[in-house]
């Protein structure tokens, strides 16, 4: 199925970032729920429904992560691992948006589960024209149904493929 409604979490500790990156998403139009953090450790608590975020209804669990690798308190790279660490979570795509193109960090974000890794655009332009990709992509994927806290629903299936598992 495809997804009805997206929410996607920004894990970015820098505000001018932040602006930039809501800027260019609603440049194109798109009308998905955005929620930001500042580091690793709000994203976890986010994730969690901990805290502020108990709410589900005010901070709905997310469809789709966009993070940055290196920030204060947590980083990037262990979002990563909290989410590997968790297997009811493993169907939420993970995009790291980092300024570093070193081939370590691109090896250790994949390696630590992330879907993809694009080095930050420039400008606006290009920031705009990232993300009208990311959207146009996400909106053809299918995508398993999950309740208010992320975890997958279970299904009844009947399929050949289905049989397997």
């Amino acid at each position: 199925m495809k997804a009805q409604t997206r929410t996607i979490l920004l894990v970015e500790d820098e505000p001018n970032d932040q602006l930039l990156f809501e800027r260019a998403l609603r440049l194109n139009g798109t009308k998905d729920t955005l929620r930001m953090v500042g580091h690793g450790a709000e994203a976890i608590a986010y994730l969690n429904g901990e805290g502020e975020f108990a709410d589900r209804d005010k901070f709905p669990f997310p469809s789709c992560i966009v993070t940055d690798l290196k920030m204060p308190i947590m980083d990037g790279l262990t979002v990563l691992e909290h989410l590997k660490g968790n297997p009811q979570w493993c169907i939420i795509p993970v995009i790291v948006l980092s300024a570093s193109g070193d081939a370590d960090d691109i090896k250790k974000a994949y390696k630590g589960g992330a879907s993809s890794y694009f080095c930050k655009p420039p400008d606006l332009f290009g920031l705009k024209e990232l993300l009208r990709k990311f959207n146009e992509y996400w909106n053809e994927c299918e995508v398993p149904e999950v309740d208010l806290s992320g975890v997958m629903l279970e299904t009844i299936s009947t399929g050949k493929i289905g049989e397997r598992f």
